[in-house]
């Protein structure tokens, strides 16, 4: 078990809301984050971690600044964990997450640059599964587990 990072933020979406909804803390379970649209959804991509790297990824190669929450994560952290094979298990508060898989690219991404899209293609986050619930706090500690 190693400290890897931190989390610098976290967000929920909500349906018929268009903006990510920044919280301090969040609740999670096997079936995903308490109060996000995508609570309930199949496990392997009911949270969405991305890395501050995307961001400085699309400021230092597009000139562009997007907004935090604009890749859709749930939980913004200062750790790269994109090279880590599905499988891999972090703790972040006092809750497990399994990472399942790199995350899809999605449409909506163009609307501020079109060129954002082919840019994050594997750089825009890992999906992961709940294995343990509990608590992530906005600062909390990023334990990569063996």
């Amino acid at each position: 078990m190693q400290a890897v990072g931190k989390v610098y933020k976290l967000f929920i979406t909500q349906k018929g809301i268009n903006e990510p909804i920044d919280k301090k803390t969040v609740t999670v379970d096997p079936k995903g984050i308490l109060g996000d649209k995508h609570y309930a959804t199949p496990a392997e991509r009911t949270v969405l971690i991305t890395s501050l790297d995307s961001y400085a990824l699309a400021e230092e190669q597009l000139l562009v600044t997007m907004p935090h929450g604009y890749l859709g994560e749930n939980l913004l952290i200062d750790y790269n964990p994109y090279h880590l094979p599905a499988g891999s298990r972090l703790q972040i508060g006092n809750a497990i997450f399994e990472i399942t898989q790199n995350c899809t690219l999605c449409n909506h991404l163009s609307k501020l640059d079109k060129r954002i899209p082919k840019l994050l293609k594997d750089d825009r986050g890992v999906f992961a599964k709940v294995v343990k619930e509990g608590e992530v706090k906005a600062g909390d500690t990023i334990l990569l587990l063996d």
